[in-house]
């Protein structure tokens, strides 16, 4: 065994629930709302992966309302026969900038868990830390 080998990612000294190790299952819980749904139900000492998987349900939800609102706008937008194609193609160019910018904290948040780092997601980070009872 190298002597060289990172350091385990920071976690309670607790049993955990899951059985997985602390970065694998905080990686799992950032899959963006039923991830942390799950992880956040399973792990019941681990505040490293209960952390990660309240931001998950957080930035899922977010990702859902914005879903949701986009689908009624764009809606809105086709609806109107003289500017429909206009509108809609600006409207496809933010909503598409807007799931980029969702999909990249995703992939960093999961990297940055798996890694053993605690990474707040902008906003997000410190409602996740206040859910947790985290100060």
């Amino acid at each position: 065994m190298p002597d060289d080998a990172p350091p385990p990612p920071p976690s309670d000294s607790g049993p955990k629930s899951t059985g997985l190790p602390s970065n694998i299952a905080a990686a799992l819980a950032c899959i963006p709302l039923i991830g942390g749904i799950v992880f956040f139900i399973l792990e019941k000492h681990d505040s490293f992966v209960r952390f990660y998987s309240m931001q998950s349900i957080i930035l899922g939800g977010a990702w859902l309302l914005f879903s949701i609102a986009e689908s009624i706008v764009g809606l809105i937008f086709r609806s109107i026969p003289v500017i429909a194609g206009v509108l809609d193609f600006f409207w496809g160019i933010i909503v598409a900038m807007v799931n980029i910018a969702f999909v990249v904290l995703w992939i960093i948040a999961t990297v940055k868990a798996f890694t053993g780092a605690r990474w707040e997601i902008p906003y997000v980070g410190p409602m996740a830390r206040k859910q947790v009872g985290e100060s």
